[in-house]
């Protein structure tokens, strides 16, 4: 579901601004893996998505940027910092058709560097988001750029990046680059067994391919033993987002 045909179903009823910011810098690297690996962290009421028959991770690692709780509160210190996440991908089906089925994330962990935003979205959504040092750098020269984050969490530090070359685009049609980044909704499992959806608002993204691109470290302290080995094999692709303007929404459980 494209985000014009996503904002038209949203008119069903208003839903509450949880947060507004700026998204960018969104470096994306994406494996493929086996449906069985990720089942356990399906929520109730969704069902994995896939592209092609395949069915992705993806390591994903980003800015905030002017950060605004509610859509128009600034925290001080709060605003700007980077987020490290581990996402797959989810569908809910609403009826029959394609305009009933509702595209969203799920995640498996988030790391940010602020611990009141952490505290924030476990109690807001139930999220797994765990609170670490990070660092943040980019290198521009006269044809690209190269983009690093690096996260410390028990002791280890973890290292993502990818350089781009040229200028960005919207992702074509029917491509793996649309799959990854045109999912609007959000879903996460509860405590007592139920889940919850959110909606994330913005406009599709232009993209660029990356030159190079990886994830180094240790991260089964985050993500277990078999989801950060996926992590350490080559790449089934990486690109950049440019990014934009997001609103997240309040959630609500579906179940």
């Amino acid at each position: 579901m494209t985000e014009p045909e996503n904002a038209a179903a949203e008119m069903e009823r208003p839903r509450k601004v949880f947060l507004s910011a700026d998204w960018r810098d969104l470096v994306m690297l994406n494996y493929k893996v086996e449906p069985a690996l990720l089942l356990p962290h399906v929520p109730r009421g969704t069902s994995l998505d896939s592209f092609n028959g395949k069915t992705y991770v993806s390591l994903v690692a980003f800015r905030f940027l002017r950060t605004r709780l509610l859509g128009k509160i600034s925290v001080p210190f709060h605003a700007n910092f980077s987020e490290v996440n581990l996402r797959f991908y989810v569908r809910r089906n609403q009826g029959d058709g394609k305009d009933c089925r509702r595209r969203g994330v799920v995640f498996i962990a988030e790391v940010v560097p602020r611990r009141a935003i952490a505290a924030a979205a476990r109690l807001a959504y139930n999220e797994n988001y765990r609170f670490a040092p990070m660092r943040y750098h980019v290198d521009l020269d006269g044809t690209g750029r190269k983009i690093e984050f690096q996260w410390q969490f028990s002791g280890q530090w973890c290292r993502l990046s990818a350089r781009t070359e040229g200028l960005p685009a919207h992702a074509a049609e029917g491509t793996l680059q649309q799959f990854i980044t045109e999912h609007y909704w959000g879903y996460s499992a509860q405590p007592s067994g139920a889940s919850v959806e959110y909606h994330v608002s913005h406009q599709p993204w232009e993209v660029w391919s990356c030159t190079t691109a990886g994830f180094e470290g240790h991260a089964s302290a985050l993500y277990g033993d078999e989801l950060a080995a996926v992590l350490l094999r080559s790449l089934d692709s990486a690109f950049v987002a440019e990014g934009s303007p997001v609103t997240v929404f309040r959630g609500e459980r579906i179940l």
